[in-house]
């Protein structure tokens, strides 16, 4: 962005660029991601990219909202709005896609003729490279640019465009105060360093850090993927130049030097080639029959049986199951309940198996599966509470069993209500965020899902005594806004 309307009184913004998109035929915008905060500039160029899909037969409207961000709250009414801008993404006649693409657009503020800045989007067809490299620097003798001590040097790294700009890609933490830093290793892929492209050009800018945002410029040098791939040579040491200094000076040199003390680079392989690779998926299913789905003999209750048309669980149960039985060899499924009083005793379960079978809960394909729900309905008493963690738990065991990529876990947990377990619950969840494990939870009903949205973990990620998430594992579905006014069971399993 270039030239923003400047919000704050004492320094300049703090920006912030919110990316909307809309379906195909709705006037709904609905938030696709966010960049990251960039403190006092009113030119920001944001690190974060944003992938999308391009459909060449659909026009494609995006809408970009620019904030000054004010505090840490992830609420945008929280921060002051500059203004949207829109625009769309379309390629040239004849091409299937835009292979790069360039777009401006005024940020509007509402106000007659008040200028609030300009937008600038690059986008680029994705190569298929899956290659990640981890890469670290250091530097040697460069400027000193502080009054009062030396510099805090950081770098800043741009992938050349096919038209010849250059695109942000990655950026150095500072280092106080040396002539001399060590920058940390850092992690990219190599489609964000080059696409792909291994002699694309790739130019490096070498600043010492203020904190008013107006960074000194030390120097710069330019070089490749194909030559940071020698690793550490006599080919990757850098003079870092300032094209100011050196016409002004005849006998300057540079500014310094830059060094690569190590690369190395590995594969980053996609769920869909481990799949193809020959992993398995384990399907479990986990229902919640707490008495608040109501009497299943009666026809308001999310239970009931009707001979006419599916109830939410079994549409939820078959969606998701059909899906995913064709990853599963063996087509067994372990099915689990929870939250009901059991025979013969009428203890409370929040982990009995479907099938009545403890010491083997697996039935056979969905359609075992859903007799064996069915099944339940008539012998088990809803009760409650609503319990999660203990089916977390159950299946994490057996994911813990098997870490060397032949099988992943995914849970299926439907539910109509407020969990009352949540801190077990985070606890179960951030500790199977490390094996090969996910959790689909479908909520049914119209009861409030505050705390499924919680566990989600989209904005926040979720953690448990100090203890983040290493993945987000988990995805909440409310079942009611893929529910047509009819019921169409069809629109709703899709």
């Amino acid at each position: 962005c270039r030239h923003l309307l400047d919000k704050d009184t004492f320094s300049k913004s703090d920006p912030l660029c919110v990316l909307y998109t809309q379906r195909p035929g709705c006037r709904q915008w609905r938030e696709f991601g966010r960049t990251e905060v960039i403190d006092n500039t009113l030119n920001p160029d944001f690190l974060r990219k944003f992938v999308l899909d391009y459909f060449f037969e659909e026009k494609q409207n995006l809408r970009f909202d620019l904030y000054d961000v004010d505090s840490k709250s992830p609420d945008l009414s929280k921060h002051v709005s500059v203004g949207p801008a829109l625009l769309h993404l379309g390629g040239t006649p004849g091409s299937p896609c835009p292979p790069h693409l360039v777009a401006h657009g005024p940020f509007r503020s509402g106000i007659p003729g008040k200028k609030c800045g300009t937008i600038i989007l690059l986008a680029e067809e994705l190569g298929n490279c899956r290659d990640v490299a981890t890469l670290q620097f250091c530097a040697n003798k460069l400027d000193k640019k502080d009054f009062f001590g030396k510099s805090d040097p950081f770098m800043v790294f741009y992938r050349s465009n096919e038209d010849g700009t250059f695109t942000i890609c990655h950026k150095t933490e500072v280092v106080r105060n040396t002539l001399n830093p060590v920058w940390q290793a850092f992690t990219i892929p190599v489609r964000a360093l080059c696409n792909g492209d291994y002699d694309r050009a790739i130019k490096v800018e070498v600043y010492d850090w203020d904190r008013d945002g107006s960074h000194d410029f030390i120097g710069e040098f330019t070089t490749s993927y194909r030559e940071l791939a020698r690793g550490q040579s006599q080919f990757n040491v850098y003079e870092v130049v300032n094209p100011r200094k050196k016409m002004k000076k005849k006998k300057y040199l540079n500014s310094g030097t830059v060094t690569l003390l190590s690369f190395a680079v590995e594969s980053d392989h996609t769920f869909l080639d481990y799949i193809r690779g020959g992993t398995q998926i384990n399907f479990t299913v986990a229902i919640d029959f707490t008495a608040s789905n109501g009497n299943p003999s009666q026809s308001t209750s999310l239970h009931y049986l009707s001979p006419y048309q599916l109830n939410a669980y079994t549409m939820a149960l078959k969606a998701v199951g059909e899906i995913i039985q064709d990853y599963d060899s063996d087509k067994m499924f372990p099915a689990l309940g929870f939250g009901a009083k059991i025979p013969p005793d009428g203890h409370v379960s929040h982990e009995f198996p479907l099938n009545g079978n403890v010491a083997n809960p697996a039935c056979s394909g969905i359609e075992g599966v859903l007799e064996a729900y069915h099944r339940s309905l008539r012998s088990v008493q809803l009760y409650g509470p609503t319990n999660f963690a203990p089916v977390v738990n159950h299946v994490a065991r057996s994911a813990a069993e098997v870490l060397d990529g032949s099988q992943y876990f995914v849970l299926l947990i439907i539910t109509d209500g407020v969990i009352s377990d949540m801190a077990q619950t985070k606890e179960a969840i951030v500790n199977a965020a490390k094996l090969p494990m996910s959790i689909i939870i479908v909520g049914v009903g119209q009861a409030e899902f505050d705390a499924m949205v919680e566990l989600d973990g989209d904005d926040i990620r979720i953690s448990s005594r100090g203890k983040v998430a290493e993945r987000d594992i988990v995805q909440f579905v409310p079942f009611r806004d893929y529910v047509e006014g009819s019921g169409s069971a069809g629109l709703s399993m899709a």
